[in-house]
């Protein structure tokens, strides 16, 4: 098969390499498109190497067509249209993943469209609804809402009972937030997300906070949440490392939980996946939720789609067809 390769200098190669077989309860998806997420350019930059045993190759996610099955599967069948997440392998043709990390594409969407799908909605199902516990009525920001996550977690909210405020960086990033309908929000390039947030969040605070940025949000953050809040920490991008005044967490006794998808044990991300086919996949094919998709590229222009999702211009996320 071909797949997407790193040369010495960089540079990404569509070339061949070895096809996966599938093993015990695994199943090998033909790939008919992926997605970029922000993890396969820190892949690519050295910063987050593929757990152990997973595919060196890039793409956290795919949609495709099952062509062979491993022993022991149980739920899927040869022919199957589904999509999965993965722990690497989907810049390719080929991929083998358990099929706890499989499911069929919501009915009436296009293996593009569904190709979007499993990353973004896992990460926000998962921090919002299983992490956080969030229940209806409560009251969520969600950091980079314009990203993949972030208009996964508006729709998720906006469908499940809860309002949410997001930060963004630009006025259409806003505006198409305010369209999928979060309640309010911030852009950060015309101050801090402080004050609009605490109007949100009225005396009583926010409920759960959503955040890939880390370090450089995490005073106001704590200022934000009310009684019995959570954070869930996705990422860092605003660096490791900051100094916190500890009484917040005390007296409004705040949660603070850190959070990864890629390296969980596969039988927590099949339940995640089966909590998605059976409370999201619904939502999506009644067109209650949306696949948010900014830009497609062919596989073979990889170079250009890498290069569009690292100049932070985009709302949702960049696809990739590959056969």
């Amino acid at each position: 098969m071909k797949a997407i390769n790193i040369n010495e200098n960089g540079e990404l190669r569509w070339e061949e390499t070895e096809t996966p077989m599938p093993r015990n309860k695994e199943i090998l998806i033909k790939i008919a498109a992926t997605a970029i997420n922000r993890a396969d350019l820190m892949q690519r930059a050295g910063f987050y190497p593929p757990p152990l045993g997973a595919s060196s190759i890039m793409g956290l996610e795919c949609a495709g067509e099952i062509v062979a099955l491993g022993d022991g599967v149980s739920h899927l069948q040869l022919g199957d249209k589904v999509c999965a997440l993965l722990a690497g392998g989907g810049y390719a043709e080929f991929v083998a993943v358990d099929e706890g990390s499989a499911i069929k594409i919501p009915e009436g969407l296009s293996l593009v469209e569904a190709a979007s799908l499993p990353e973004v909605f896992a990460t926000a199902w998962l921090n919002l609804y299983m992490e956080a516990k969030l229940i209806p009525g409560e009251s969520v920001i969600l950091h980079a809402g314009a990203s993949g996550v972030g208009t996964a977690g508006i729709q998720l909210c906006r469908t499940f009972g809860n309002t949410s405020f997001v930060t963004v960086g630009s006025e259409d990033k806003l505006k198409a937030c305010l369209d999928l309908g979060a309640s309010a929000g911030s852009n950060r390039h015309e101050g801090s997300f402080l004050e609009p947030a605490q109007n949100f969040a009225g005396e009583n605070g926010v409920d759960v906070i959503l955040d890939p940025v880390g370090a450089s949000y995490l005073s106001d953050n704590l200022n934000l949440l009310g009684l019995n809040g959570r954070l869930v920490l996705i990422g860092l991008m605003g660096g490791a490392s900051t100094e916190i005044n500890l009484a917040n967490l005390l007296m409004k006794r705040i949660r603070v939980i850190g959070s990864t998808l890629r390296a969980r044990p596969l039988p927590e991300k099949a339940e995640v996946m089966k909590q998605l086919l059976n409370k999201v996949w619904p939502k999506i094919a009644a067109k209650e939720i949306k696949p948010v998709i900014d830009s497609v590229f062919s596989i073979n222009d990889i170079e250009k789609a890498h290069g569009l999702v690292a100049s932070d211009n985009t709302i949702g996320k960049v696809v990739l067809t590959v056969s």
